[in-house]
């Protein structure tokens, strides 16, 4: 079986691998590089950024563990950009050295779609090659949004893939949206001296989760002296005498050396071919059905240009999917328990249902809740800021979970577990927890949800 995949990003590469395993004379088209938005100008490199902002701020607060450091302390961004970068290029070679070992051909240029079972390459070269495959994936990722009213110039007005670039660190910065993105590029560059503005439409940041998780963050803004305008819209932007200016429709306008524009990102479909096959699309995304395949038999699709959150971890299971029922299995993809991570400080890390979701769809729930600082393992660190939030229905099964304090995109995984396979609060409370750990606040917040928490107050019961 011959299977072609178009688009070497998470889901893409994922696949690939995953069909090679199976059996598949496999062929890879990617543009670029591997690795996709995720490796190349998303997940990895920001998180890179963000482990030396981190261990700034750590090295700025070491006075309040007793340790005294002498001298300046100053970040040297180019050292800092040359980390992410040999960061990234390491994992691309990772995986190109999978790719070889696994039998995994890599053909380097744009795919487009010929027929169902044919693919033209148009290389840098200026050279074409056809190949053929039994199946295909298409798994072409994303792009940044830029709404027309912002004068995108990829130097003073820049989106998440230029600012990965930058050769110094701006003095100024406005970032337009709240949410993943603007969150973790303004943390970064605030904790690097650069003077930040946060824009958001919404009446608070991270708009999707529930109010307490992003009061918790706007709290670590206010200390970072982060600017947050919510509830504001940009009505028009310019770039005048060096600066890029924005006008509010609240009538104030907001002046930096730099904007960020993170407002989301769109299915990347650009000459792909798509139209002449009839591939089915809705509201500009692919349609699939439960085994990723599209309408046209045999080609499928998965990641960002299907109607499923843009995160890297469901590109790469849709990935799976696909592969398996491409060769002949009978696989569904579960959408219930899709981990949802921001690496600010502190962390945010979501699944399932939150409070207000719950609520729109009418389910009857409980929660049950712990504040990191009542863990020893937290005081220890110095990092208690944030807590742990479990909803379950009213059988107790676990249907969601917030977490944002230290390491909470780790502490997820048990969370997500639990929500991925129904189980109740009583099960996974029951789990013996080892001390001191942050662990140990899911087990009280799990404990929490029928009032059972040890250390916690709880309700006050009157004596018999």
């Amino acid at each position: 079986m011959k299977i072609a995949v178009i688009g070497g990003g998470p889901g893409g590469y994922v696949a690939a691998i995953k069909a090679a395993m199976m059996g598949a004379d496999v062929t890879l088209i990617e543009k670029n590089k591997v690795g996709g938005t995720c490796l190349n100008v998303g997940c990895i490199p920001t998180k890179a950024l963000l482990a030396c902002s981190e261990l700034l701020m750590g090295i700025k607060e070491a006075k309040n563990y007793g340790i005294n450091i002498d001298g300046e302390v100053k970040a040297d961004f180019a050292a800092i950009m040359d980390r992410k970068d040999k960061i990234v290029n390491q994992l691309i070679k990772g995986i190109e050295f999978l790719f070889d070992k696994k039998g995994v051909k890599l053909v380097n240029g744009l795919g487009r779609l010929l027929d169902k079972n044919k693919i033209e390459v148009f290389k840098e070269d200026g050279s074409k090659e056809i190949i053929e495959a039994d199946k295909i994936i298409l798994a072409t990722g994303s792009v940044p949004i830029v709404p027309p009213i912002f004068p995108y110039d990829g130097e003073k007005v820049i989106t998440s893939d230029e600012a990965l670039n930058l050769c110094e660190i701006p003095k100024s910065m406005i970032i337009v949206g709240g949410g993943v993105i603007g969150c973790e590029f303004g943390q970064f560059f605030r904790t690097l001296g650069t003077e930040v503005t946060i824009v958001e439409m919404a009446d608070q940041v991270l708009p999707f989760e529930d109010k307490d998780v992003a009061k918790q963050l706007q709290r670590a803004f206010k200390k970072d002296k982060i600017k947050l305008l919510t509830r504001n819209k940009i009505q028009s932007c310019e770039i005048k005498e060096g600066k890029v200016v924005a006008n509010l429709e609240s009538g104030k306008s907001v002046e930096a050396d730099i904007m960020l524009v993170s407002v989301g990102r769109k299915p990347y479909l650009e000459n792909l071919g798509i139209e002449k096959l009839g591939i089915k699309l809705e509201r500009g995304k692919i349609v699939v059905n439960e085994k990723m395949e599209t309408n046209i038999e045999g080609i499928y699709a998965i990641g960002d240009i299907v109607d499923s959150p843009f995160l890297a971890h469901v590109a790469s299971k849709e990935g799976m999917i696909a592969v398996e029922n491409a060769l002949g299995k009978d696989k569904n993809i579960n959408y219930t328990a899709i981990p949802r991570c921001v690496y600010t400080e502190p962390e945010v890390a979501c699944v399932g249902l939150t409070e207000k979701q719950a609520q729109e769809k009418g389910i009857e729930y409980k929660v049950g809740q712990f504040e990191f600082r009542g863990l020893g393992k937290a005081q220890a660190i110095g990092k208690f800021q944030g807590f742990i939030k479990v909803l379950a229905d009213k059988e107790g099964k676990v249907i969601g979970a917030s977490i944002v304090g230290p390491h909470a995109t780790d502490l997820l995984s048990e969370l997500t577990l639990a929500v991925h396979l129904g189980l109740t609060v009583e099960q996974v409370g029951d789990v013996i927890h080892p001390h001191p750990t942050l662990s140990e606040g899911l087990m009280e917040a799990l404990h929490d949800v029928d009032d059972k928490c040890i250390h916690s107050i709880g309700k006050v019961k009157a004596k018999a």
